[in-house]
């Protein structure tokens, strides 16, 4: 310690208070205020200079929401084999700008997918402020993985499922088909499409800027596959039905036609069939007139078919019995409100069951016009006629019956031999199959199993009785035979021929030929309805065209469902107001068909 001269103590300076401390201390200020100047310079440049950048490589880097996709169900026939499966594919998909970054491998892009490079790089250039467009659809895996093997920047690929008809053709009218995202676009596809879609899943994943999954962080909502559905159709009797049709329209050289076949039991469709055709593996081939479904949207004047329904009313009206009273038809011509009603031969004189074997118009006019009026509308409308079937089949037409009250005499005596309103040929089918069941009508099904609604629309005992009326038809003598026919069994049925409605009322050489039966008449279980639509061969009548694929459909039926035979080595026999059993093997001589289409309607 240092001493003044008086020996009092200096006071010793403490360390670090000199000058050079308060240099010190300062140069910390300064550091510390450049370092926040640092930071904000920085946070500007962040937010405001470099914004874009960094939200874009963001986004490229942000937890993304993806799908995850799921097959449609399979739609199977009621033997369980498939009708309708769903594959796995692969798409292509870009990030524009990505890909426009180096489009020094466009061109080796484009000629993996096939397309030009120039057009490709255009397509890109338009969408080049998305992040997000299809190169290609549905590639086979292989063809997509090999693309993803490129490792070209931007480009990725997305699981998808596509639809596939191992049937084709044959089936294509019945099941519709799908569009590019598989949801269902017409027929049953259409009509089952929540059923049969199912609901995609999602999870949320993180992506590298060049769009791969780099983590899989949570599933958000499970995938629920769709739903499978097997169908009432026979995929057997389907081709049965289709070869028959395309054989006939190449045969008579037809514009189209509709073939329908139902279980009398139960209403469920095994068949259904139309020409022309379409192939659901390849709609960008067809047009909407092949792709239409003429069984359940193409209405016909139903012609002679019609008169079971005609007779049914006067059945019920107890005016009628199958055998009496006896119908002058002489000479084969009878005047109604100034307009003839044709008969192609003079048949005379006629009971109510010769009427439907030799498919009068005279003789079904005349009944009608000792019928109420109101009788005969509720008992056309009983068996569906004017109503949708209820099968639930998008498109299908209701059909026109006009209103009864509004039936002027001459309409009264047309619409008992089928002018003056429309069926479809599922319409025309359930009809002839509530006959076969005892009267009473089932709504008509796709679905295997389902309990079809069912009304009684007659009583048994009629029902029967025009049963066994319709077999007349098949014997000998009658419209139908022998075209119609069926080796050991029984067939009940109605031949019906019909002009073909124009702009200016009906075409003199247009016809529309049909058949519609029931197999084995002693105890039906199937029922088929044969359209045939404009027939160009000198042959149009329904019992010449359609009666033969009814018989050729028919016969393979039977044997695949393996209904026994009720009438081995037998044929029916006698006049036309009469029907016998006898021991006949050989083949009747063909009769002459109805007179619908010897017809001139105004």
């Amino acid at each position: 310690m240092k001493f003044r001269a008086d020996r009092t103590p200096v006071p010793s300076r403490r360390r670090g208070q000199g000058p050079s401390t308060r240099k010190r201390m300062m140069l910390v200020v300064v550091l510390l205020g450049l370092a926040s100047a640092g930071l904000v310079v920085r946070a500007f440049d962040l937010q405001v200079v470099r914004k874009q950048f960094y939200q874009d490589q963001g986004d490229a880097r942000f937890l993304r929401e993806v799908p995850i996709a799921v097959s449609r169900g399979t739609i199977f026939d009621r033997n369980g084999e498939p009708l309708a499966v769903s594959t796995p594919v692969m798409s292509i998909w870009a990030n524009p700008p990505e890909v426009l970054e180096n489009d020094d491998r466009i061109p080796e892009l484009a000629k993996a997918l096939g397309m030009d490079p120039a057009d490709l790089k255009s397509k890109l250039e338009q969408r080049s402020d998305r992040e997000f467009m299809y190169l290609i659809r549905q590639m086979r895996p292989d063809r997509a993985q090999a693309i993803i093997d490129m490792k070209i920047p931007g480009v990725n690929a997305q699981r998808e499922f596509r639809r596939y008809y191992p049937s084709g053709s044959v089936t294509a009218h019945i099941l519709g088909f799908t569009n590019i995202d598989d949801r269902g676009q017409e027929g049953l596809e259409l009509a089952f499409d929540d059923w049969l879609a199912g609901k995609p899943g999602s999870k949320r994943v993180i992506r590298d800027r060049m769009g791969h999954t780099v983590e899989d962080v949570e599933q958000v909502r499970e995938p629920q596959p769709g739903r499978d559905i097997t169908l009432s159709i026979d995929r057997r009797i389907q081709y049965l039905a289709y070869s028959a049709l395309r054989e006939t329209i190449q045969k008579f050289d037809a514009d189209s036609g509709s073939i329908v076949m139902l279980d009398v039991h139960t209403g469920e469709v095994l068949a259904m069939a139309n020409l022309p055709e379409f192939n659901p593996n390849n709609v960008r081939g067809s047009t909407p007139n092949d792709r239409r479904n003429r069984a359940m949207t193409d209405v016909v004047e139903p012609g002679s078919t019609m008169k079971a329904f005609t007779l049914t009313a006067a059945l019920t009206s107890g005016k009628y019995t199958p055998t009496s009273p006896l119908i002058e038809t002489s000479p084969g011509t009878w005047m109604m409100g100034g307009h003839p009603i044709r008969d192609t031969h003079n048949w005379g004189t006629l009971t109510p069951t010769g009427v439907i074997t030799k498919s009068s118009n005279v003789g079904a006019a005349k009944i009608a016009m000792t019928l109420d009026t109101d009788l005969m509308y509720s008992t056309y409308k009983a068996f569906g006629f004017g109503s949708s079937t209820g099968s639930g089949f998008p498109g299908e037409a209701a059909g026109y019956l006009p209103v009864g009250r509004s039936w002027k005499p001459i309409e009264k005596s047309r619409i008992a031999y089928g002018y003056n309103l429309n069926v479809t040929p599922l319409q025309l089918a359930s009809a002839y199959a509530a006959i076969g069941n005892g009267g009473v009508l089932h709504s008509p099904s796709f679905v295997k199993g389902q309990d079809n609604p069912a009304q009684q629309v007659t009583t048994p005992e009629i029902a029967g009785e025009l049963v066994k009326m319709l077999e007349t038809v098949v014997a000998p003598g009658g419209t139908g035979s022998p075209f119609a026919a069926v080796a050991n069994y029984s067939v009940a049925g109605k031949t019906g021929t019909s002009h073909k409605a124009n702009a200016g009322g009906y075409d003199a050489k247009g016809y529309i030929s049909l058949f519609v039966g029931m197999v084995p008449a002693s105890n039906p279980r199937l029922v088929t309805a044969v359209v045939i639509n404009g027939p160009k061969t000198r042959a149009y009548y329904g019992g010449v065209v359609a009666g033969p694929a009814f018989a050729q459909v028919m016969e393979g039926a039977v044997r695949l469902l393996d209904i026994p035979p009720d009438n081995v080595g037998r044929w029916y026999a006698g006049g036309p107001s009469q029907g016998g059993m006898i021991g006949a093997t050989s083949m009747p001589p063909p009769a002459a068909d109805d007179s619908a289409a010897e017809e001139t309607v105004p």
